[in-house]
């Protein structure tokens, strides 16, 4: 059964540890959620971590204020060692400086085994500043502002496995959907002689933008299958 850890980094909690919970993990400020914070920004049962086929999954449980990864607003999201999670006026730090470290070297970590509640000591909170310090594809604590996107091996999610025949035309066919859409919107740029600025017409524009709208609504489908698309 997955274990998770949480650090918090910001808010009324901060220095405390959530140390090798067992999935499912409940956060919020509720008595009788695994992760209790003590944050009025944070709803009664604000997120939920679960485990599937190995990935580690937090979904917003239809907080009042939302929750962040990473700077960007989800509704869920596969979790990752060094991914900050931001729920009210807290800020999470996801994984064991472990396994933060092996996230930044490639290498696999060995899961602690302990439970519980703990204050973080001093050589954590400076392992924790060296791990985020020194790796830069992992997120520093920013006023959200926007990053580079950079489509690197290790930065690109999998695909999901064991889909069904039908699952995996559905997936290919609104892959290609929108596939189609960028393609038709980048066929006619314009750059300037030097190569260093390009310019788009507006009407591709609002083709980016409606590709863009389609994902977010795609991702809002699969985090809440009965609503509508």
């Amino acid at each position: 059964m997955a274990n998770v850890t949480f650090l918090v980094l910001e808010g009324v909690d901060k220095g405390r540890v959530y140390r090798q919970l067992t999935v499912p993990v409940t956060i919020g400020r509720e008595e009788g959620n695994a992760l209790r914070l003590n944050d009025e920004r944070v709803s009664r049962y604000h997120a939920k971590v679960q485990s599937e086929d190995g990935d580690v999954i937090l979904t917003d449980l239809e907080s009042t204020n939302g929750t962040r990864v990473n700077g960007s607003t989800i509704q869920i999201r596969r979790l990752r060692a060094g991914d900050q999670v931001s729920i009210g006026r807290t800020l999470l730090l996801f994984g064991t400086m472990e396994e933060i470290e092996a996230r930044r070297t490639g290498k696999l970590a060995t899961p602690l085994q302990e439970g519980g509640v703990q204050t973080i000591q001093a050589a954590e909170l400076a392992a924790a500043g060296r791990a985020l310090a020194s790796e830069s594809s992992l997120p520093r604590r920013v006023e959200y502002a926007p990053t580079v996107w950079r489509a690197r091996d290790e930065d690109v999610p999998p695909l999901p496995l064991k889909l069904t025949g039908s699952q995996s035309a559905r997936l290919a066919e609104i892959f290609d959907y929108l596939h189609r859409g960028i393609t038709t919107s980048v066929e006619n740029i314009e750059s300037n002689e030097d190569g260093t600025e390009i310019r788009i017409g507006f009407n591709e524009w609002q083709t980016i933008q409606a590709v863009q709208l389609l994902l977010a609504r795609y991702t809002r489908a699969i985090g809440e299958p009965d609503g509508e698309m």
